[in-house]
């Protein structure tokens, strides 16, 4: 049975809205999307003082979940999240391991005082699901402007990255993938 990767929703978008990121996964990462709910206690990651939830905390509870070790995984949310260093982060995932973690919240144009756009949210998740689960596969970031593993601090930077990876980074995950 081919390895799989699992995405585990903890946010508010429906499957449907997260089929066709499936599908633009599949054809980077070369493995399977399964889409599953996440069971999060987001509670437990909120740091009142901040408004934020701690993604650190939030990832530990993505490697403790009920899900096959073996398997790699990446939740969705709808929360802000930060790490102590930083103001916020779009996502978090371990550097050669089996997790991560992205939020949808600062991906959205609310965030920004601007009108809805739904598809544009979309098209920013897929990047940072990609980018977070390079991460997993052991990349590092790219210094390569377009590519989808480049760090992005504003969600301008998000906007101008391809959703695919640089070549590369895509043959480095093609060697990852096989041995995963």
């Amino acid at each position: 049975m081919p390895t799989e990767i699992h995405i585990l929703n903890g946010s508010s978008l429906r499957e449907r809205d997260l089929r066709g990121m499936a599908h633009v996964l599949e054809s980077i990462f070369g493995v399977p999307m399964l889409l599953k709910s996440a069971d999060l206690e987001l509670d437990s990651a909120y740091d009142a003082s901040r408004k934020q939830s701690n993604s650190t905390a939030l990832l530990a509870q993505v490697l403790q979940g009920k899900e096959d070790f073996s398997k790699k995984r990446i939740a969705l949310v709808d929360v802000d999240l930060f790490i102590p260093v930083l103001t916020f982060v779009f996502g978090e995932a371990q550097l050669n391991g089996t997790a991560a973690i992205v939020s949808t919240h600062r991906l959205s144009n609310q965030f920004y005082g601007l009108p809805k756009n739904h598809n544009l949210m979309l098209e920013r998740l897929e990047k940072e699901t990609v980018h977070e689960l390079g991460h997993t596969f052991g990349l590092y970031h790219c210094h390569q402007f377009e590519c989808v593993m480049r760090s992005s601090t504003y969600v301008e930077e998000i906007d101008m990255k391809r959703v695919y990876p640089c070549e590369a980074c895509a043959e480095a995950i093609s060697g990852t993938v096989r041995s995963f």
